[in-house]
């Protein structure tokens, strides 16, 4: 017991911290939304069709960025982790660059590219493509690019290591007996980096789920997901105790989405 103890005493400054940074404010945030004993305000989170559609608008804009993000991050991932180290080198510079950047820096520059005489349009009009601008911006397809653009990064690196986990006596023994690139793809580096896929889905996902600044800015208030919605409740009616149970069913949904994912993955990792 007393080794058991010395052992946790260095954790006692990171539990400190999470307590005071994380847990209080969730649980001071919960406060809020029950401060008058009742459960008026969740009830008109999830009864009103109104804000149900929003939860709704959530799922479909974190599905669809989690597709796209996996339909573009499972090809370059793949292609870092089995090109040269020079062009593997080059590739994790293109994709960790995104990181090291502000979101809100990149999200304003995705306004500059995607508005009525942004890069994009100016280029396209004047190459001929198009002789009217395309409404690129303050719309769903925009908040759709810059959520991409964001979390792709977080696609990408999951599933260059699980690529890079692959022993490549596998991919020999394939060759050696016939399988063509296809197959080898579908038979062996598919289903042995499913791992990698799954993780990387679910943090796109999730994240999806919590996002503001790009919906509010690329969307153009046009685009409403949840946190937005709070933010609307805190600045404009400075309705706390609504933007608190708004707050906590997202963050019970996510939670929720969160526990499945791990059940699955747990069950595919029994089988």
């Amino acid at each position: 017991m007393t080794a058991r103890l010395r052992g946790f005493w260095p954790a006692v400054p990171a539990l400190v911290l999470l307590f005071l940074f994380f847990l209080f404010p969730v649980v001071r945030m919960l406060g809020f939304s029950i401060e008058a004993g009742t459960l008026d305000w969740y009830a008109k989170a999830l009864g009103e069709g109104l804000y149900l559609q929003v939860f709704w608008n959530t799922f479909e804009i974190a599905l669809l960025v989690t597709v796209i993000c996996l339909l573009l991050g499972y090809p370059l991932g793949f292609l870092i982790a089995t090109t040269t180290p020079g062009w593997a080198t080059l590739g994790f510079i293109f994709v960790l660059l995104p990181l090291w950047t502000s979101v809100l820096v990149r999200t304003y520059a995705w306004m500059v590219l995607l508005g009525r005489n942004g890069v994009f349009n100016r280029w396209l009009i004047a190459s001929g493509v198009i002789s009217d601008p395309l409404p690129l911006l303050h719309n769903f397809n925009g908040v759709l690019i810059g959520m991409v653009h964001v979390l792709l990064p977080y696609m990408v690196l999951p599933i260059y290591g699980a690529v890079r986990r692959l022993d490549p006596a596998l991919v020999a023994a394939a060759e050696g007996l016939g399988a063509s690139n296809w197959r080898i793809f579908w038979r062996i580096y598919l289903p042995l980096t499913l791992p990698g896929i799954f993780a990387g889905a679910v943090i796109v996902f999730v994240l999806s789920l919590g996002f503001y600044i790009t919906p509010a800015l690329l969307g153009g208030g046009k685009v409403m997901m949840v946190a937005v919605m709070i933010e609307q409740e805190v600045r404009q009616t400075l309705n706390w105790p609504f933007a608190a149970a708004l707050s906590a069913v997202l963050l019970v949904l996510t939670i929720g989405v969160y526990t499945i994912a791990q059940s699955v993955a747990r069950q595919e990792a029994q089988r």
